[in-house]
């Protein structure tokens, strides 16, 4: 999964939270995303860096045959939501 800053201001992004239809959930630590910047997230195990987080999970995630993300603000806004496959 991929986060996107769209716009040209940095949004620092610590407390957001990445989640799917299950209730699985990611929390970003303290991340600067400069304008325009993206970074990725996985669900398995590895080091952190500037374009590439991990969630440190055993199994995975996301369903290829259906699911849906949602990214929250700290505040608990939804920001942003992307669909895929039949069960969203």
């Amino acid at each position: 999964m991929t986060v996107r800053n769209t716009g040209r201001t940095p949004v620092n992004i610590k407390g957001w939270s990445l989640s799917d239809k299950s209730g699985h959930a990611y929390r970003f630590g303290n991340l600067r995303l400069n304008g325009h910047g993206q970074v990725r997230i996985h669900t398995g195990i590895g080091r952190d860096n500037r374009t590439d987080l991990y969630q440190d999970r055993r199994n995975y995630v996301w369903d290829n045959n259906g699911d849906q993300a949602i990214l929250r603000s700290d505040h608990h806004r939804v920001v942003d939501t992307v669909a895929w496959g039949r069960r969203h």
